[in-house]
């Protein structure tokens, strides 16, 4: 095995494009680098449109691999191809998104490389050779620094929204293929495929957000804003009381301990706008805030306010939008 100054990224995809969280960690990892090569790795790698969607983003190298159990692999076999990987060329860092699929696969290459993995960080920088991961702990009150000094990789798993993507120019990236044999899972035949949907409606990758805090809890409140949101085209996120509800989810809460998002537009109603939840929408582009008290945190970083009550307040918009 070879070790080598690089960070490697696994780049998340669906059928269609690269997810956005990639090239905020391209972005990040660039920034970062110090003279380290900036490396992407992508599975189900036959897509030529997605290394051009990656290399406008300025990292030194892609590889991409080809297998025949790659085509929609599961994250075990996905682990497996990283591993194969790392048996020839190991990096200083490998970094993840905090997603369903970066949250699967890490930690199983984890326990195979026997290395260290911190998870859900929200800034990342090195002190000479090690990374230093920051992440909240003891009820999201304390930022920690956490280091893996002794083993490599150094690996860590990222919140989308935490970075911004940034185009790089003047760069050119050195694109090759891996091809690796990996076994396919035991006993799953698929027999049939159908996209399932989630009732509960994420709020990560969403353009449109109306955010509900603990001043707006009720049930004709959450009803209300479920209609305006379907008109809107938007998602419906939560601070953390409402998490209570048995209607939403942790797929919904916003804030440190939940989703960092940048959606176009947000508005939040019944948000005081504790640090933890200011964390998670400081990417966002346009903040309307609701609230009864004009000195709640949340109205100082906000674009537009409206100090009073939330039902009112939704009332009127509804009615605005002819929203029975």
């Amino acid at each position: 095995m070879t070790n080598t100054e690089e960070i490697w990224i696994l780049a998340e995809h669906d059928a269609n494009r690269v997810q956005p969280v990639t090239f905020q960690l391209i972005t990040k990892a660039r920034a970062i680098a110090a003279g380290r090569r900036v490396v992407v790795v992508l599975l189900e790698g036959t897509q030529e449109h997605f290394a051009e969607q990656i290399s406008a983003y300025g990292p030194d190298e892609i590889i991409r691999v080809s297998a025949d159990s790659l085509e929609r692999p599961a994250d075990s076999t996905a682990a497996s191809a990283l591993m194969q990987l790392m048996a020839k060329r190991q990096p200083n860092a490998m970094l993840f998104a905090a997603t369903a699929q970066g949250r699967s696969i890490a930690p199983r290459l984890q326990a195979k490389l026997g290395t260290g993995l911190t998870a859900d960080c929200l800034d990342l920088r090195f002190d000479g050779d090690n990374l230093v991961a920051v992440k909240p702990s003891y009820g999201d009150n304390v930022m920690c620094e956490i280091t893996c000094p002794q083993r490599r990789p150094q690996m860590v798993s990222v919140r989308p929204n935490t970075f911004t993507a940034e185009k790089a120019g003047g760069v050119r990236t050195k694109i090759t293929t891996a091809e690796l044999t990996l076994a396919a899972p035991k006993g799953i035949v698929i027999e049939d495929e159908q996209v399932a949907v989630s009732s509960a409606t994420g709020v990560t990758g969403a353009s449109k957000v109306i955010a509900l805090g603990r001043g707006a809890k009720g049930d004709a409140t959450v009803a209300r804003t479920r209609q305006l949101a379907a008109r809107l085209g938007a998602s419906v996120g939560v601070s953390r009381p409402l998490t209570d509800r048995d209607d939403f989810t942790v797929e919904q809460q916003i804030g440190q301990s939940g989703n960092t998002i940048a959606p176009d537009f947000l508005l939040n109603v019944g948000i005081s706008g504790a640090t933890q939840y200011l964390v998670g929408i400081d990417q966002a582009k346009l903040i309307v805030s609701v609230n009864r008290d004009a000195d709640a945190p949340i109205m100082a970083q906000s674009d537009y306010t409206y100090t009073g009550d939330a039902e009112a307040f939704l009332k009127a918009f509804a009615n605005r939008l002819d929203v029975k």
